[in-house]
């Protein structure tokens, strides 16, 4: 009888411990991915994806975060380098062509080579579009001012300018030029006038009519205002 109840007092104490190791024991963790799935909070990761340039596609994804970035880079790049390009450079001025103008006149004509001569004679080189052409010096891209046939095209075709017959010349500036303005009007005024007294013939202004003293010194102020504006812009 005592060794029944020893056996049972063993068998209840180890049932005991049973019970209480198996309340001890860890509960089992969830699943990441079904509890990823079933609740789900931003976090700072996709904070930083909301904030960036990226957008959804069709299928309500995420477009390529690189190439989002990029294009944005593109876009302020183009816009830095505009507005360096404002900052540094030049300013460009609407040009303005003076012309005069020496046509023979009575004569009907000039002789081609005897003109071409009188050009020569005057600092003129024959060049670009085949006309002739007063440089600043020996920069041929430092144009003064410019002669041209009044026959169409405009060009002197010096292998044959000795045959040819033109009634006329247009002489012109462009301004801004490489040098003064006033300067340069002066230099072709006084060509055109050597011009006059080497072959003959009459000088008119743009508009056709005789070049007058007081419209010589009005076209000239009109380029000294002209290049007043230039400067204070």
């Amino acid at each position: 009888m005592d060794g029944l109840r020893w056996l049972l007092l063993v068998f209840g104490a180890i049932l005991i411990a049973g019970v209480y190791l198996y309340s001890r024991r860890p509960t089992k963790k969830e699943d990441p991915v079904i509890a990823s799935d079933e609740r789900r909070e931003p976090n700072f990761g996709e904070e930083s994806f909301a904030d960036s340039p990226s957008e959804l596609n069709s299928d309500g994804d995420l477009e390529d975060e690189d190439d989002a970035w990029e294009s944005l880079d593109y876009v302020d790049s183009a816009d830095d380098a505009e507005m360096d390009a404002g900052a540094t450079a030049p300013r460009h001025h609407e040009q303005k062509i003076i012309t005069l103008r020496l046509v023979a006149g009575k004569k009907r004509f000039f002789p081609g080579g005897e003109l071409a001569l009188s050009l020569r004679g005057l600092g003129l080189r024959h060049g670009k579009f085949g006309i002739f052409h007063r440089y600043d010096g020996a920069d041929e891209s430092a144009v003064i001012f410019s002669v041209a046939s009044l026959v169409e095209p405009g060009s002197f075709d010096l292998k044959n300018i000795k045959d040819q017959e033109i009634p006329g010349i247009s002489l012109f500036l462009v301004l801004p030029g490489p040098i003064d303005g006033p300067q340069a009007f002066d230099l072709m005024a006084a060509a055109a006038r050597a011009l006059v007294q080497s072959l003959g013939g009459e000088l008119l202004d743009e508009s056709g009519s005789t070049l007058s003293i007081q419209r010589e010194r009005y076209m000239r102020e009109e380029i000294i205002s002209l290049q007043h504006g230039i400067a204070a812009s």
